[in-house]
């Protein structure tokens, strides 16, 4: 039996990138998944069809989970198909490199509307409806380690991040509710391509600092996620895993 047979995940921003792999990794030991979009319904659909043809169980599902309606309508739909929630994975994120000089309202409310509104209100929606066991895992950053310049306001989001795992952590240990967070370093995305992160002095800053000497792949963290959803990573709560092959 697969460690994951018979429960179920709401993975948010999953219809490409990190969220997409650890969409397919969770489905493939066995969970049911909700694959929740934001706007992109075609990519959200083709992860379906491709947990659908490796024979496990999916459903896409719209939703700003800036907004609480839509964070509500995002559990909601798990547990209307599902009829339960054991796993919960925040991944919805943007992010942008800005120079404090150029810094605007807009840029920080953009971000933390998402990477932080974001996770409290699915986080919120989502708890009611936890099993005991459950495993809510929040995508994190390495940059709250390196704090590389020009992004002093996605790192204060991934900070925030950090700290609020630790919060419910504590907060929802009691209901037997796991909290942890994965941080990955540069992923090779369709995000980092057309940030234009791949292939720049940037990527080249990155290898660097990689004592495995490489930038990492979607799947390097779908795995991850996928072993603290599972009962073997049962004794963890209020840990920040950095996932950046050695960057720190």
């Amino acid at each position: 039996m697969s460690k994951l047979t018979g429960k179920v995940a709401v993975v948010t921003g999953a219809s490409k990138g990190i969220g997409a792999a650890i969409a397919r990794s969770l489905a493939a030991e066995g969970a049911s998944v909700v694959v929740n979009y934001a706007s992109s319904k075609t990519g959200a659909d083709a992860v379906v069809s491709a947990i659908s043809a490796a024979g496990g169980k999916a459903v896409s599902v719209a939703g700003d989970v800036s907004r609480a309606a839509d964070a509500q309508g995002i559990i909601e739909a798990a547990i209307e198909t599902y009829g339960r929630l054991d796993i919960l994975v925040n991944n919805s994120g943007v992010y942008e490199f800005s120079p404090i000089d150029t810094i605007t309202e807009e840029h920080f409310h953009k971000h933390f509307n998402v990477n932080v509104l974001g996770l409290l209100l699915v986080t919120q929606a989502a708890v009611k409806h936890l099993v005991e066991g459950a495993s809510i895992i929040n995508i994190g950053s390495v940059v709250t380690r390196i704090t590389p310049p020009g992004s002093a306001v996605y790192t204060g989001t991934k900070g925030a991040v950090d700290a609020i795992t630790g919060v419910l952590a504590r907060e929802l240990g009691p209901k037997k509710i796991r909290v942890n967070t994965v941080n990955p370093g540069m992923i090779e995305t369709e995000g980092t391509h057309s940030a234009g992160f791949m292939g720049s002095d940037f990527e080249t800053w990155a290898i660097s600092q990689t004592p495995l000497g490489r930038i990492g792949k979607p799947d390097d963290i779908a795995s991850i996620v996928t072993f603290l959803a599972s009962d073997d990573a049962r004794w963890l709560t209020g840990e920040q895993l950095l996932a950046g092959g050695g960057t720190r």
